[in-house]
């Protein structure tokens, strides 16, 4: 079957099928969808005497399927484990991002009314709306891959997605070392920090694996501790047995009914968590973290976007000013450098890799300077075939908090900050 007829008949397939089930089909489990599916095909297909092989029939009920109940011509690359980001720029431009590269792709949507159904398979599952009086939302599919749609009139290209994809399979620590993220040194200086309850920060840009950085560690966290987990999207991957997930609500159509990330911190305080893990910090909330992390809860654990580790406690400043409580500078600034211990901080380098570049103490107060001393710090060599090289070097000093995790039964070797192998020791 010519490639543009075999289109137009999906295109007409689905049409009827959705008329025929109605959006109802779409908050069905996938196996009776799929079955719903299959039998108003079959149904049709004899009703317009199409004949079709065996392969043709199964090509077309997956073309009308991905068009009637899934993702269009998204699916293929939402199948692709390669890539881990898929960007729609109106219907006629969708990029993804492949081992941290952006490059546009061949596929395409007929028009934005096209855009505009598969947004509407994205969200109908979960009771959501996108149109004119609320154009832009955030959701997430399935398999927890994070979704942010933008539609006209807000949206000048058309309406627009942009799906940051959920692994599959977890990353571990050994992958990351691997990829070359990070060192053996800092993951196990990490794994150590994280079972020894150090409060730890993960800074970064936008996309530079701070998330799967939160998550990787998240996993040392002991599993006698109850852990509470708090994020807008719901994307950490814990395995520990006591863990509760708590996810933040947006407002209705009316504006009311939201539940914010600091609502929920509010609401963990009375759960009786050994740890907090917050998603990110982005607001308000970072006062009601600062103080659970200075009050019992040690340990606990969040990200911030920010461009440098002494950015990142600029930032946090910004935030407490932001929850409209009259304290003082240097009072924000004590609570800050009492609850966090470390910040970790990532980036992502000019050919799309993602690393650690500074792994930072935070040592107390100095008049009314908060102090932090590097611990490891990324050192760039050279570029070869426009591919950076380096390496996450220690400086040499020995955090003050060593004391604290030899207490709690944690012995660190002097190799992993003085960057000498066992042969020399």
């Amino acid at each position: 079957m010519d490639p543009v007829d075999q289109h137009k008949l999906t295109m007409e397939l689905a049409q009827h099928l959705q008329e025929g089930l109605g959006m109802a089909v779409l908050r069905l489990p996938p196996r009776e969808a799929h079955k719903a599916i299959q039998e108003h095909f079959s149904a049709i297909l004899g009703e317009r005497a199409i004949a079709l092989s065996e392969a043709e029939r199964a090509s077309l009920l997956e073309q009308v399927t991905a068009e009637a109940i899934g993702y269009g011509p998204l699916e293929p690359l939402l199948q692709d484990p390669t890539i881990t980001e898929v960007m729609v720029n109106g219907p006629k431009q969708v990029y993804i991002e492949r081992g941290g590269v952006i490059e546009e792709t061949g596929v395409s949507f007929d028009d934005d009314d096209h855009v505009l159904r598969i947004i509407d398979h994205i969200i109908t599952p979960l009771g959501r709306r996108c149109d004119h009086n609320w154009p832009m939302i955030d959701a997430r599919l399935p398999d927890g891959s994070r979704v942010n749609v933008i539609i006209p009139p807000l949206a000048l290209n058309g309406p627009t997605i942009t799906i940051r994809k959920f692994a599959r399979v977890p990353l571990t620590m050994e992958n990351l070392i691997s990829f070359g993220t990070l060192s053996e040194e800092v993951a196990e200086f990490l794994q150590a920090c994280v079972a020894g309850r150090i409060s730890a920060v993960i800074s970064g840009g936008t996309g530079s694996g701070k998330t799967t950085l939160l998550n990787v560690i998240s996993s040392f966290i002991p599993e006698r501790e109850r852990i509470i987990t708090i994020e807008d999207t719901a994307e950490l991957q814990l395995h520990q047995r006591d863990w509760v997930r708590l996810e933040g609500r947006p407002p209705d159509l009316d504006g009311k009914g939201a539940v914010t990330i600091r609502h929920l911190v509010i609401n963990a305080l009375r759960m009786r968590p050994n740890r907090i893990v917050v998603g990110e910090v982005r607001g308000p909330e970072a006062l009601d973290m600062l103080q659970a992390m200075n009050t019992g809860h040690d340990g606990s654990l969040t990200t911030c976007h920010s461009n440098s580790p002494r950015d990142t406690l600029y930032r946090l400043e910004t935030m407490v000013l932001m929850a409209g409580v009259d304290l003082p500078i240097r009072v924000i600034r004590e609570q800050i450098s009492r609850a966090i211990d470390l910040i970790v901080h990532c980036e992502r380098l000019d050919d799309g890799s993602r690393k650690v570049t500074h792994v930072t103490e935070v040592q107390g107060m100095e008049g009314e300077v908060i102090t932090t001393q590097d611990l490891f710090v990324y050192e760039q060599t050279s570029t070869i075939k426009g591919t950076p090289a380096g390496k996450l070097r220690p400086t040499g000093v020995r955090p003050k908090f060593v004391e604290k995790l030899e207490k709690a039964g944690i012995q660190l070797p002097s190799r992993i900050f003085t960057g000498l192998s066992r042969a020399f020791l």
